[in-house]
């Protein structure tokens, strides 16, 4: 008999050829039969030279009741084919991981839901049992809110949607709040298809916040703002509402897309505003609560709706750089009178200082002009005196009136902040809030002095006695009067109103513009007889229609006064 002979390559092919054959690979599944069980372990053969052991607890259900026996055929996970003791190293639970890893995948990529059991508690989250392959819970995927007891979850078989899956480093994340989301959209989506704009529906308080209250309305919430729910101010919507009440509201707006729906109360109610206008005329008085204070000024109450606002400067007719709440408090029932109202803005001006006397107006009625009075230094500047007067206000004495004798400067010196001085009043401009008072025209003035001959439109000389960036300050030749010219009556030509163009000792010509004998004050201007020598230039030397230029009028002007 011819003996066929075998190359060494043909050897190791069909040797290698057998065991793909007849041994499993590592690191797949295959099927076993167990050929006995001994205490809590399946001796299983898979077709290796040797069996492999694998704990009966690993088969779960059928490992504890008995449906596990000899002869029965499962499926395992080859781990190793032969371990140092020469046994096959089998596992079960490695194969079930396989198969739903398997399973898993399809479902993942069909974005499907999974069914799971949650079975223990780890840092961050939970873990779950997919049907033997382990994914971990976020704890912010538990719920849609976060819950503090998640025990009625635990080994209750529920739904999960798959977020992630690496098999190569064994992990899967899932997620229980994106199924209820989903539940939740779905049932917010037919809830709101039943509402409609302008429906009164009732409600529960379900929450409530800063800004508002969110109201259950049967599956889907709607939010109450807090400006919503009544036409007076509300300040924290507790104030109103608490959780759990029952509440009517009507729908004012619904947004399809997001399901967001604002719901309102006050649109229950009649509008305040209606008629508001003929309810508080311009003018009139009413009483009202303070119910807020703001830098500008405070808010009151005329009415359960209705606020208006005093705003800092109708606030006091003295007080003008004071904060509001100085001079009102929350709560406090003030007097006020309606400046405006704007129905459309929805908004009414208050005054609380028109429902007081003006005390300038009292101050006039009180103390006329040449009235002497008495009152303390309050401010001093560069111009002159502030005097404290009776009602709160101040009057004003310029350094032109201060002394007959001494320029405004010197005479300044003599007074400091606190002194009591006694002045005569002056004038007293109730619209302008202004008071002018005099000191030197206390002084018993002799007949040089009283300006006998000085009227209205006369024209005085007068010698610069000061010089500052206000004007010039001047004394009336042949008397012992002063007086105060100011800048914008210098001159008639703007670029010569500069108070430097004259210097002390200079003799200038002016205008009495006002005389009043009995304050003995006078005022004076350049440019009013400027403009009057102009007039009777005009007059005297030429017309309308002469055609001669002003120089040559005002040339032959000051020819016939040299004439003279």
């Amino acid at each position: 008999m011819a003996v066929q002979s075998v190359s060494k390559e043909d050897f190791e092919s069909l040797l290698m050829d057998s065991f793909l054959e007849n041994e499993p690979m590592e690191g797949t599944v295959v099927k076993g039969t167990v050929v006995a069980i001994e205490k809590d372990l399946a001796i299983i053969d898979v077709g290796l030279k040797t069996e492999g052991r694998i704990a009966l607890k690993e088969f779960g259900a059928a490992g504890r009741d008995g449906t596990i026996k000899v002869g029965s055929t499962v499926e395992v996970y080859v781990d190793r084919v032969e371990n140092a003791v020469g046994e096959a190293v089998l596992s079960r639970e490695k194969a079930r991981r396989e198969e739903s890893w398997v399973k898993l995948e399809e479902m993942y990529n069909a974005n499907q839901r999974v069914e799971g059991i949650i079975f223990n508690q780890v840092k961050g989250g939970f873990t779950v049992d997919l049907e033997g392959a382990v994914a971990f819970l976020p704890r912010s995927q538990v719920d849609i809110r976060p819950i503090r007891d998640i025990g009625p979850l635990m080994n209750v078989p529920q739904p999960f949607q798959i977020l992630k899956m690496d098999k190569r480093r064994g992990n899967i994340v899932v997620s229980r709040r994106a199924i209820l989301e989903e539940s939740r959209a779905e049932q917010r989506s037919e809830i709101v298809q039943q509402l409609e704009e302008g429906q009164v529906v009732d409600g529960v308080v379900k929450n409530i916040t800063d800004y508002g209250a969110f109201v259950d309305l049967g599956g889907i919430d709607g939010l109450l703002h807090v400006t919503d729910i009544a036409w007076r101010r509300v300040n924290h919507p507790s104030e109103v509402l608490a959780i759990g009440e029952t509440i009517k509201v009507q729908i004012v707006r619904i947004n399809h897309e997001s399901h967001r729906i604002s719901l309102g109360m006050k649109q229950l109610q009649a509008d305040p505003w209606d008629g508001i206008a003929v309810k508080y005329p311009v003018g009139a008085k009413f009483t009202g609560r303070v119910t807020n204070i703001t830098d500008y000024g405070a808010f009151v109450e005329l009415e359960p709706g209705i606020e208006g606002l005093i705003h800092v400067s109708e606030m006091s007719w003295t007080k003008k750089n004071v904060h509001p709440g100085k001079i009102v408090s929350t709560s406090q029932e003030v007097e006020v009178m309606v400046l405006e109202v704007d129905p459309e803005k929805r908004r009414i001006s208050l005054g609380l200082k028109q429902t007081l006397a003006n005390p300038w107006e009292t101050f006039a009625d009180k103390y006329p002009v040449g009235t002497t009075v008495e009152g303390e230094v309050k401010n001093k500047t560069e111009f002159g005196l502030f005097i404290g007067l009776d009602g709160d206000v101040d009057g004003m004495v310029h350094l032109s009136d201060l002394d007959w004798q001494k320029p405004g400067e010197q005479a300044l010196d003599e007074y400091n902040r606190g002194d009591v001085v006694k002045a005569k009043v002056l004038d007293v401009d109730v619209e302008k809030e202004r008071i002018s008072l005099g000191i030197k025209q206390l002084a018993v003035a002799d007949t040089a002095e009283s300006g006998d001959g000085i009227r209205k439109g006369s024209v005085v000389t007068g010698t610069v006695t000061e010089v500052n960036d206000g004007g010039i300050e001047v004394r009336i030749n042949d008397t012992e009067m002063t007086a105060f010219i100011r800048r914008a009556d210098l001159s008639r030509d703007r670029n010569d109103q500069r108070p430097e163009r004259f210097s002390k000792g200079e003799k200038v010509d002016a205008r009495v513009t006002q005389y009043d004998r009995k304050t003995q004050r006078i005022q004076l201007s350049i440019k009013a007889l400027e403009i009057a020598e102009e007039k009777e230039a005009v007059a005297a030397y030429g017309s309308s229609d002469s055609g001669a230029s002003l120089g040559d009028i005002l040339g032959a002007a000051l020819k016939g006064r040299g004439d003279n």
